[in-house]
């Protein structure tokens, strides 16, 4: 098992698009799992990354690791659970905005800390930790207790942790629930990823300079508030900064944008850039996954915008 580098946490799932005539094609996405494939294709081969979750032994779960390998993202320790398979969704699209249809009651990702020795295992000396508000809704509570002091072990032994809080009303049985687990992650976090829309939705909060506040009160150092096309609210290194997205006047298909802007963030740091200009650099990457069909975007696509001056 390859150790350093980046590990991503949560659930891959299969992903039928372009129904067009019922001509579905079949891919896997899902938010984490964006994220990392964004982190993959921006930074050197040489550098780890990793997918953790749980799988099933079903030939899709076959299917789904070796398209990891192929586009070198390894699994870690994630266990193998028998009689379980990947989670499925169906993208529909009106324009360029999406809309979901999931089947995920049995998806092996569920049980993703349900061993906490190959969790543990699987989370050693990185150099960066990402998870999601999706992660923490799919998993029972005693899983997302294991799965909490996992980070924070990890954490205290040098990983960065970055968090983005992705609240989905449908996967919680309760607003409070899902405030009271990422209250729990915020306390973990280095870097926070949230969207305004939604933590306007949770918490209430005014605007983004409200999510900022409530955020580096948690102890979050660096909070990056992403608004859709509208501007980026940066929290870090003790100041507040507002930056601009990129305009784009035909989008294709919004679906992963957030998801590959936190990729880009994250890479950009990663690589030793300063927070504003990693937030540039995001910008341009979703600014340029917007104008191509599903989550995941080529990987040539997502490092021209990137290394673009």
């Amino acid at each position: 098992m390859r150790k350093g580098g980046v590990v991503s946490i949560g659930e891959c799932m299969l992903e039928l698009s372009g129904g067009k005539n019922s001509n579905w094609r079949l891919g896997y996405a899902g938010d984490t799992f964006n994220t990392l494939w964004a982190i993959r294709a921006l930074t050197p081969e040489s550098m780890p990354a990793d997918y953790v979750s749980a799988f099933g032994d079903d030939p899709f779960s076959v299917q789904q690791k070796a398209f990891f390998a192929e586009n070198g993202i390894g699994t870690a320790a994630s266990p193998v659970i028998p009689g379980r398979r990947p989670g499925l969704y169906a993208i529909t699209l009106t324009g360029a905005e999406r809309s979901f249809t999931y089947w995920r009651a049995d998806s092996a990702a569920r049980l993703l800390a349900d061993d906490k020795a190959a969790l543990k295992k699987s989370l050693e000396n990185r150099r960066l930790i990402y998870f999601s508000g999706i992660t923490l809704a799919i998993l029972e509570e005693d899983a997302r207790k294991t799965l909490f002091a996992t980070i924070r072990e990890a954490r205290q032994s040098g990983s960065r942790i970055a968090f983005d809080p992705n609240y989905r009303s449908r996967l919680w049985t309760a607003e409070d629930a899902a405030r009271a687990a990422f209250d729990k992650a915020l306390a973990l976090c280095d870097i926070a990823l949230p969207t305004f829309p939604d933590e306007e939705s949770l918490y209430g909060d005014a605007d983004p300079q409200a999510t900022v506040r409530r955020m580096r009160d948690a102890g979050v150092g660096e909070v990056v508030v992403k608004n859709g096309s509208d501007p980026v609210v940066l929290f870090a290194d003790g100041k507040e900064s507002v930056i601009g997205a990129e305009p784009v006047a035909n989008p294709v298909d919004t679906t992963g944008a957030g998801d590959s802007f936190n990729g880009a963030y994250l890479a950009a740091r990663l690589a030793g850039d300063a927070p504003e200009a990693a937030v540039r650099r995001a910008h341009r990457v979703a600014a340029a996954v917007i104008q191509v069909h599903g989550a995941l975007a080529p990987f040539e696509v997502l490092r021209e915008a990137f290394n673009q001056s």
